[in-house]
């Protein structure tokens, strides 16, 4: 049986359909004061990216296993354009002013999988260039690593190396959601984590990075994640209970 999963805010067909804007919170009107947020038991992340990352609302998804878990619950603002690596982003100045909209706990950045010179070099200029905003916000920055296209599994180990350098270049945390990708595939590839574009998560791939992201940045373990995550109304996220243990043990098993 296939995981389901419904009711979110973006939809993946909406990606090659048109333009997509700035998706913004999975959690809207955040407060402002970090300090109330971290004493009632909140993390406030601000998600900056493409649609690696708002395919499938990963910050609601990210939400929801916080809930889930009984820990310190996430409050997700989202800043996601079809495409965007960093520097169009820095150019844009969308990102830049959410980010002075914190305080945050976390800033969580994403491009492509940047496994080529040119990618690296504009994931690790722009990282230094954004570091020194977040810190300022309050955060530490986190970079989501993603995954190359089925077609292109070659590209791996040049993407999991571009992410490594540049969280270590700002000091920040790896996100290594690319690296369980890759593991998964090689555990057990009848665990379908590409959409149908071959590039874009199914709900097994997103579950997979979620895991990977919520365990990086809340410290937790994610072994006991449940398979089926109320994603608030009538959304769920639901993953059959073979695949999502398998997912569960990859995500737990990279750092």
């Amino acid at each position: 049986m296939r995981a389901r999963l419904s009711a979110l805010l973006v939809a993946g067909a909406l990606l090659l359909a048109g333009p997509v804007s700035s998706q913004s919170a999975a959690e809207k009107g955040v407060p402002r004061s970090a300090r109330d947020d971290k004493s009632a038991g909140r993390l406030r992340v601000l998600f900056i990216g493409n649609s690696f990352t708002y395919v499938n609302d990963l910050p609601r998804i990210v939400t929801a296993m916080s809930r889930a878990d009984g820990g310190p619950t996430f409050e997700c603002r989202m800043v996601a354009f079809p495409g965007y690596s960093l520097e169009d982003h820095w150019r844009k100045g969308d990102a830049r002013r959410a980010i002075s909209d914190g305080p945050w706990d976390f800033v969580v950045l994403q491009q492509g999988p940047s496994s080529t010179d040119e990618g690296r070099e504009i994931l690790v200029e722009y990282a230094r260039r954004f570091a020194p905003l977040i810190r300022k916000a309050g955060a530490t920055p986190a970079f989501y690593m993603v995954w190359p296209a089925s077609v292109r599994t070659q590209d791996f180990t040049g993407a999991e190396e571009s992410y490594r350098q540049a969280a270590r270049v700002v000091q920040g945390i790896l996100l290594p959601a690319g690296e369980a990708w890759e593991r998964s595939l090689r555990r057990d590839p009848s665990v379908a984590l590409y959409g149908p574009d071959g590039l874009h998560p199914s709900p097994e791939g997103s579950y997979l990075a979620a895991l990977v992201v919520y365990g990086g940045l809340s410290k937790r373990p994610i072994a006991s994640m449940p398979a089926a995550l109320s994603l608030g109304g009538e959304g769920k996220l639901e993953i059959p209970d073979r695949d999502a243990a398998v997912l569960r043990e990859v995500a737990a098993g990279v750092k």
